[in-house]
């Protein structure tokens, strides 16, 4: 009697006519739990590198607006900063204005002009590496000359003078005295602070990464040109105000 009321119950249950329907149902909600919750545990480097394999200039190019615009945030506070502690009045303080359209043109050349070349920059020097035949330690000699010295250097420094100037509106005769006048300084302080940083990135860190290591390093060197030499705009201010007294 036990048997036949527990037969009864298993063939009067809806749940064992759509055994079928829910099971694949089950299954599938399964299947969506585990991919979020693995989707969950994965690090920030795992999706990253994700979006770096599927969209990698895109990828590349949000990168290098989120950290351009970084490095102008640290490169306009930190002069403040710097004077502050060296005893100044508030008048500093006072004074101080943050220059949003200045960080809108760097997040803009970072986006829209260095990333996707640079991108370019770092995948010809792989290519010209493996032609050219490199092994061991001349690798990243091999890339770091022909990035300081040949071509890339050379190029992005008048590239960046250029654009800054073009977004604030120049003309070409103000850009290419612009250009003239402060691109071998740029070059030579480049040199200084570039050339170790580049043997490490090019020998340890892979192609794909390159990019990535310039453009952390690039939030300290931004800040150390700011602290070392003041903004072409507070100068040219200066100078106005000596005009007028």
């Amino acid at each position: 009697m036990a048997l036949y009321q527990r037969s009864s119950k298993l063939l009067l249950s809806p749940r064992s006519a759509s055994s079928p329907i829910l099971t694949a149902t089950a299954l599938a909600r399964r299947a969506r739990f585990l991919s979020t919750e693995a989707a969950q545990r994965k690090g920030f480097v795992e999706w990253y590198e994700g979006h770096l394999n599927a969209r990698p200039v895109l990828t590349k190019a949000v990168t290098g607006a989120f950290l351009w615009g970084l490095g102008d945030v640290v490169a306009q506070v930190v002069p403040t900063l710097i004077q502050d502690e060296d005893g100044n009045d508030d008048t500093t303080k006072k004074e101080f204005k943050y220059d949003i359209p200045r960080t809108a043109r760097a997040v803009t050349f970072g986006f829209a002009i260095h990333a996707p070349l640079s991108h370019v920059h770092f995948n010809l020097l792989e290519w010209m590496t493996v032609k050219g035949g490199f092994t061991g330690l001349s690798i990243p000699i091999f890339k770091t000359v022909m990035e300081q010295f040949i071509y890339w250097s050379w190029f992005s420094n008048s590239l960046y003078h250029g654009a800054m100037g073009a977004m604030q509106g120049k003309n070409l005769d103000q850009i290419q005295t612009r250009i003239k006048d402060v691109l071998w300084d740029t070059q030579v302080a480049q040199w200084k602070f570039w050339i170790p940083v580049q043997l490490l990135n090019f020998q340890f860190v892979p192609v794909r990464h390159q990019l990535n290591v310039v453009l952390l390093t690039s939030v300290v060197w931004t800040a150390l040109l700011s602290a070392w030499y003041p903004p072409e705009e507070e100068e040219e201010a200066k100078v106005s105000d000596e005009k007028k007294d």
